[in-house]
Order: structure tokens, then C-alpha cells, then sequence
């Protein structure tokens, strides 16, 4: 670790998870733990017509749970998962929000925004025609309205953003936040993202990309991370907030700190519009800017939650990456987990949810399976991939996400040594 001082440093304290997991950290991260997959038939929609057949979708939310009902009607899904997941994540990390919140701010992440409701939007303007669409549909479908309604939800007054970055989104909004609090703008940040793309017209769009898995008989065995019989990933979604604070102003106040955002790379594949490069060059450069970002010893790292989609040109690609950045000898020690196996692909709210597993991981000092990782794909040879439950030594652990347009992200989340 470098030589920054506490006020340079961000620390996690709090993680809100609404998730196919399990809605709060602690069951999301048993159902982690315990490789119990969330996936389903689709029961948001009649799916019978879709290739793809199959999610991971969040069960049991009410938002009237957690956010008034006539705000409620005014949130697409997606918002009203990240207002809920704001909420979890302020009472986890015993945060008290002054009136006066000039130094909290959020930076809230997501793939496509209001989802439902564009597509219910579209279908009024085509069956009943122009002058009887919403006047709040607008307002529900732009994508920076999840960050808007928990700045507005809590009173937070501070910088407020919306990283749109495809799959990597919500890795590049912690990043974002970590690096707006080391600059002196703000003391505590809400991070980020949320996605409801569970919907009929997003699921045929991504399924045409042929990115999808069509393992609709096996919904539970159907997202395999690494295997060489994948074929696809399943769509999920979920609201994800992490609670980032400067390390001297959390200790001040007794928070119980679950780890440090100790780095953050980002970097370009500029190669194609879906596909990664096939030999994670880039990938592997965000991974070394992470390590340097945070003066951190690349052979400290013993544990990556990959990005890992079950797609086969990404889980392979994503290995070399591993392997150039660290080395063929100690990328062979690394413990690998793949957590989309469980959870599936969140979208713009998948790398919270793996940030906020890979920092429960340093603190909890135990890492989570792949599950569906029956056999080994020989491109993906190199590391030391996780299948049960670990109890580990974690001294810095990556989480990385990558996003159609070549987006790469790597977050380096490290146990906190004062």
C-alpha cells in the first residue's frame, strides 16, 4: 500500500444489496456462499415466444417496503431497487445524514435506465397514440434518475453522477466516487448501480446479440462461468449501493469498516463493438493501473471475482488478461471466483454486486464458488478456480467488468491495515 494519508483513503462502510441473492448483505452473501443460484423461468413477462427463457430475478422486493407510495408510482423498477439498496447500505453502515449534506454525494450507475417503462411507453404512443403517453415517462426512463431519486430520497447534496458504461458501469461508479472523495469534493459517497432489464423488448435485443444462453430447461445450471459446455449468460437485475467514506472521518466515527477501495483501473479495448480482445490486453492493463493507482504489491493479490460472463470469447479472454498482468506464476495461485454463476449478468448493476461479494470476501476472509463448473475449459487454464466455498487468506482482491464498446474497470479492494 502506498504512503497516502488517512484523508487520501476510502473505506467501505456499508453495502445495501437487492439482489436475486437475497434482498440485504447478509443474505445475499450466504446465498453467495452456499452457491445457491437465483435463477428461474421468466415471471415477469410471457416468455414462451423468447429464445432465452431463463433470468435471475429479484424475489419478494416490495419498494413500498422501503420508498412512499406516490414516489413509488413516479420510479421505474430500476430506480425503485436502487432507492431500496440506498436505504440498506445507509443503515448498514450506521450513517447519519445532516440536513445540510453538502459533503454526500452518489454516483449511481445503470446499462439502459427505466426499462418497463419505456417499453409500456413506446406500446401507448403506437396503440392510443402521442397525447396519451406519461408525462412522468420521461423522467422514469432517463438513465440518471436512479442517481436523482437517492440524492432526493436522502437529502444528499454533493457531487451526483451517472457513469454509462454498459456492463462496467457500477465498477466505473465506484471508482469515480473513491477518486471524487481523494480529491477533497466530498467526504461520503453513495456508489453504485441498478438495472431492471427483465423486460420483453431488452431481453429479445440482447438475446439477438447471441450473447444468451438458451439453456431454458436447466435455469439453475445455465449460467457457467468457465465450463466448456457455456453457452451464454443469463440476464439478471438488481439494485446494488456501496457506502464509500475517507478512511480518517469513518474511524473517527466508529463505523465498522468491511474493507478498503484501495484501486481503480480503467482502460479501451478499441476493438470491437461486443467482443473483447481475445487476449485481454487491455483487460490486463486496467488491472495493472489498479494495482499502481493504490501503490499496491501486485503479489498481494490472492483472490479476483472475474467478470466472467459464461460467453465463450469473454471468459477466455478475460484469463489471458490475468495471466499478462500477473505473471503465469502467480496468476496459478490466485482464487478465482466467478459470482454470475449465482447471480447472473446484472448489467449495470452487476459490478456492485461483485464489488460488494469480493469486499464481504477480504472481510469475511472466505471466498464464494463458481458453481456449473463441471469442465474446465482448456482456454481457460491458469488460475486456480474456486468451485466450493473457501476459507482464504486475502490480502487484495480484484473485481473487474467489462462492457460491450470495449469498457474495461478493475476495482483493487484490499483488507484495511491502519
Amino acid at each position: 500500500m502506498s504512503g497516502r494519508e488517512l484523508r487520501e483513503r476510502v473505506v467501505i462502510t456499508g453495502i445495501g444489496v437487492v439482489s436475486p441473492l437475497g434482498i440485504g448483505r447478509k443474505d445475499a452473501w450466504a446465498a453467495a456462499l452456499a452457491g445457491r443460484s437465483g435463477a428461474g423461468p421468466v415471471t415477469h413477462f410471457d416468455a414462451s415466444h423468447h429464445g432465452a427463457q431463463i433470468a435471475f430475478e429479484v424475489k419478494g422486493f416490495d419498494p413500498l417496503t422501503y420508498i412512499d407510495r406516490r414516489a413509488a408510482r413516479r420510479m421505474d423498477r430500476s430506480s425503485q431497487m436502487a432507492v431500496a439498496a440506498a436505504g440498506l447500505a445507509i443503515e448498514d453502515a450506521g450513517l447519519v445524514i445532516p440536513a445540510d449534506a453538502e459533503r454526500i454525494g452518489a454516483v449511481i450507475s445503470t446499462g439502459n435506465g427505466g426499462n418497463a417503462t419505456y417499453e409500456e411507453a413506446h406500446q401507448t404512443l403506437l396503440e392510443r397514440g402521442p397525447d396519451r403517453v406519461s408525462p412522468v415517462a420521461l423522467p422514469m426512463i432517463i438513465c440518471n434518475m436512479a442517481a436523482g431519486h437517492v440524492s432526493m430520497t436522502y437529502g444528499l447534496h454533493g457531487p451526483l453522477a451517472c457513469v454509462l458504461t454498459a456492463c462496467a458501469s457500477s465498477l466505473h461508479a465506484l471508482g469515480e466516487a473513491a477518486d471524487i472523495i481523494r480529491r477533497g469534493a466530498a467526504d461520503v459517497m453513495l456508489a453504485g448501480g441498478a438495472e431492471a432489464a427483465v423486460t420483453p423488448y431488452a431481453m429479445a435485443a440482447l438475446d439477438a446479440s447471441r450473447a444468451m444462453s438458451h439453456r431454458n430447461d436447466d435455469p439453475v445450471g445455465a449460467s457457467r462461468p468457465f465450463d466448456q459446455a457455456r453457452d451464454g449468460f443469463v440476464l439478471g437485475e438488481g439494485g446494488v449501493i456501496l457506502v464509500l467514506e475517507r478512511m480518517d472521518l469513518a474511524l473517527a466515527r466508529g463505523a465498522t469498516i468491511v474493507a478498503e477501495l484501495a484501486g481503480y483501473g480503467a482502460t479501451s479495448d478499441a476493438h470491437h463493438i461486443t467482443e473483447p480482445h481475445p487476449e485481454g490486453t487491455e483487460q490486463a492493463h486496467a488491472i495493472r493501473r489498479a494495482l499502481a493507482s493504490g501503490g499496491i504489491d501486485p503479489t498481494s493479490v490472492d483472490h479476483i471475482n472475474a467478470h466472467a460472463t459464461s460467453t465463450l470469447a469473454g471468459d477466455a479472454s478475460e484469463i489471458h488478461g490475468i495471466i499478462t498482468a500477473l505473471g503465469a506464476q502467480q496468476a496459478a495461485t490466485i482464487a478465482v471466483s466467478a459470482t454470475k454463476s449465482v447471480h447472473g449478468h446484472c448489467l449495470g448493476a452487476t459490478g456492485a454486486l461483485e464489488a460488494s461479494l469480493t469486499a464481504l470476501a477480504v472481510a469475511e476472509q472466505m471466498v464464494p464458488p463458481t458453481i456449473n463448473l463441471d469442465n474446465l475449459d482448456p482456454g481457460c487454464l491458469g488460475v486456480d478456480h474456486i468451485r466450493t466455498a473457501r476459507a482464504h487468506a486475502i490480502r487484495t482482491a480484484l473485481c473487474s467488468g467489462f462492457g460491450f464498446g470495449g469498457h474495461n474497470a478493475v476495482l483493487a479492494i484490499c483488507k484495511v491495515q491502519a
